[in-house]
């Protein structure tokens, strides 16, 4: 029988029950990419971060419940909460290696900042089964990237969606609805990806490596204050630095126990 740590971390809030709950497992080595799938679909969380610490640095992997990804905001920010708040990590900056190249999380004071690539994104016209999935019926802008983006008049709008999720699968089923924001947000969004098994993804770091540096060149800021309106919510700090997108948050621990393997 194999004895692996487990941590439930909500990240991107720092009280429990809000922002996006990640399940976090440091292994001493990796285990069978079946094994990992297994336990995340037993975790049942939009994503399972799993990590391994050697000599050369830490790698790092995340999983839905229905495959791999390669690239996750939240499960990293809620690793690296781990690292420093569990693990005692000895410095303020951790370097993750991915599959989406060398990722930096630095920690000052509660917040914690990720550090990714930004996704630039192009002009195109969405499907009008996305769109009709969605119960959009009118929208200011439409863009694709590592997902699309779909821009709407106002935040009201936003948090109003109530997508036919069903509809949205098979076919294009990744995408970021945002808008302006208002109460002292300068934008807010809401990301959906059932094809990965994620309904609605309540806070969304990969999400925002689009939406930044597009909200960025609208509102002509390179630091920017965003939520996520999804029902649990998120505040995310957000900088552009050249190529790059800083995405900062909190984190509330949950959960700790033990995962039993036999």
């Amino acid at each position: 029988m194999q004895e692996i740590d487990f941590y439930l971390v909500d990240a991107f809030s720092d009280t429990s029950f809000g922002g996006n709950p990640a399940a976090v497992c440091p292994l001493k080595a990796w285990l069978p990419d079946e094994t990992l799938l297994k336990m995340a679909q037993q975790h049942n969380q939009s994503e399972t971060a799993f990590f391994v610490c050697h000599k050369g640095g830490i790698e790092l992997r995340w999983f839905t419940t229905l495959t791999e990804v390669n690239l996750c905001g939240h499960a990293t920010l809620a690793t690296a909460y781990v690292l420093f708040n569990e693990l005692d990590y000895p410095d303020s900056r951790i370097h993750f290696e991915t599959a989406s190249g060398t990722l930096t999380v630095t920690r000052e004071g509660e917040w914690m900042t990720l550090d990714f690539p930004a996704c630039p994104t192009e002009a195109q016209t969405p499907p009008p089964e996305m769109l009709a999935a969605l119960g959009v019926d009118h929208y200011v802008d439409a863009r694709k990237g590592r997902a699309w983006v779909v821009v709407l008049d106002n935040q009201l709008q936003v948090e109003a969606l109530s997508p036919t999720i069903s509809a949205m699968t098979p076919g294009e089923h990744k995408v970021a609805v945002t808008a302006r924001g208002d109460n002292g947000y300068d934008f807010v969004s809401r990301f959906f990806s059932p094809g990965v098994a994620v309904w609605e993804d309540p806070v969304t770091g990969s999400s925002h490596t689009m939406l930044i540096p597009y909200w960025s060149e609208k509102l002509n800021k390179t630091a920017l204050f965003a939520r996520q309106v999804s029902a649990r919510g998120g505040d995310v700090r957000c900088e552009v630095k050249g190529n790059r997108v800083l995405m900062s948050g909190k984190a509330s621990l949950y959960l700790k126990g033990s995962v039993f393997l036999r």
